[in-house]
């Protein structure tokens, strides 16, 4: 596997942290909005308080939505025209959100927030592949994923903090600032990564050609479908992660707390990866963080008859590597899917994002539905998404294999 790297034309520190802040967007958008939703459901939708969940859905759609488009105009017009496009959607509809008088009016925010959200989650991604190629390339997501789980880390207690002093929508204000700070962080320091020469005219035969080049490469293709089971498990538990700590647990109150700290060991994985992958390889970590998440849910489901004590320690442990293998995987995965796609770096990232946050968000969507009062749905949810990953990426390893013989 060929590595380069071009001329980085800010020092590699900044590079990271922007880039980090850039792809945090997303993670801050949906985990800050955890706290929120007790209030939002008593405020928006008294009768039917269930249907607040759908702030954090629409916004996934929206995402999904609007990942499939910026990878292709950013192709053509550049990474930075974009990035300021979205930025200014994602503005421009968080304070629509923070002004509605109404749950239906809030959710088409949210929607048009979750496509400008996509220009720096699509963006991102394009400029680290213009910049780096290889393990290398795999090495920088790693160390962007280790500041970016910081994010959800923290952001549901920082979710409480607002809504204890200023309101809970006041949290669609901090959505405004962070990602305007981010905006202009790029715009005085990073230039356009796209030179002109290596544009692709915004055309539909060159956008379906892209498509099929990605589709008809078979590791590209696992890489997408594992991607989109690595998402499922994480959208699944962040569907069901509060009613269980409230219902399950009785720790409501400090949910934030224990969730930021568990979150952090996303933090851990992505810091290993980095250290590993060059030596170990991407393929290799994905495989053995999946057969490790098959293990300990296979054993958490055996043991969730425990004492309430009990029972919630082995849940925290297997919450804890749920957010574990997402950092050991995600960023791989990316990497694996984009190294073959150098030329249309920015179609195929928005195709990756597409593809696999509309999937994982219809994957997981049913899960809710299957709450019991236990942990059992969630864990057995899991369980039978990583199997079917980790068979994909054993899978892929034949594929390379006979790809070597060739």
């Amino acid at each position: 596997m060929t590595q380069t790297t071009r001329h980085l034309p800010i020092a590699r520190a900044e590079f990271i942290a922007l880039m980090a802040m850039m792809f945090a967007t997303i993670a801050f958008s949906i985990d800050a909005m955890l706290p929120a939703m007790p209030d939002i459901a008593t405020q928006l939708t008294p009768l039917e308080p269930t249907r607040a969940t759908l702030i954090i859905t629409s916004f996934v759609l929206g995402m999904g939505i609007g990942t499939f488009f910026t990878g292709p105009l950013s192709d053509a017009f550049g990474r930075r025209r974009i990035m300021f496009l979205g930025a200014g959607l994602y503005i421009a509809s968080a304070a629509v959100a923070w002004a509605s008088q109404s749950l239906e009016l809030m959710l088409i925010a949210r929607v048009f927030q979750g496509i400008g959200a996509s220009g720096p989650r699509v963006v991102c991604i394009a400029i680290v592949r213009d910049l780096f190629s290889g393990r290398e390339m795999a090495r920088i997501l790693s160390i962007v994923m280790i500041i970016f789980t910081i994010v959800p880390a923290f952001a549901p207690a920082m979710g409480v903090v607002i809504i204890h002093f200023t309101g809970w929508r006041s949290i669609f204000l901090a959505f405004m600032i962070f990602s305007l700070i981010s905006a202009v962080w790029l715009g005085l320091r990073l230039p356009e990564t796209l030179p002109e020469t290596n544009r692709r005219p915004l055309k539909i035969a060159l956008i379906v050609d892209a498509v099929r080049q990605m589709l008809q490469h078979p590791v590209v293709r696992i890489s997408i479908f594992v991607q989109t089971l690595s998402m499922a498990m994480l959208f699944s538990l962040l569907m069901l992660i509060q009613p269980i700590y409230q219902f399950v647990f009785d720790k409501l109150e400090t949910f934030p707390f224990w969730f930021g700290a568990i979150a952090l060991s996303s933090a851990l994985s992505s810091f290993l990866n980095a250290m590993l992958v060059v030596r170990f390889g991407m393929r290799r970590l994905i495989t053995i963080g999946l057969a490790m998440q098959i293990g300990l849910s296979t054993l958490v489901l055996m043991t969730s008859g425990s004492a309430a004590g009990q029972g919630f320690a082995v849940f925290a442990i297997w919450q804890a590597f749920v957010f574990f293998q997402a950092g050991l995987s995600i960023g791989n995965l990316n990497a694996i899917a984009m190294e073959p796609m150098g030329h249309i770096a920015g179609m195929a990232a928005s195709v990756i994002g597409a593809i696999s946050t509309v999937l994982a968000a219809v994957i997981a969507s049913p899960v809710g539905l299957l709450f019991d009062g236990t942990i059992r749905p969630l864990v057995g949810t899991i369980l039978v998404l990583a199997l079917l990953a980790f068979l994909l990426m054993m899978y892929m390893a034949r594929v390379e294999a006979r790809a070597q013989r060739a």
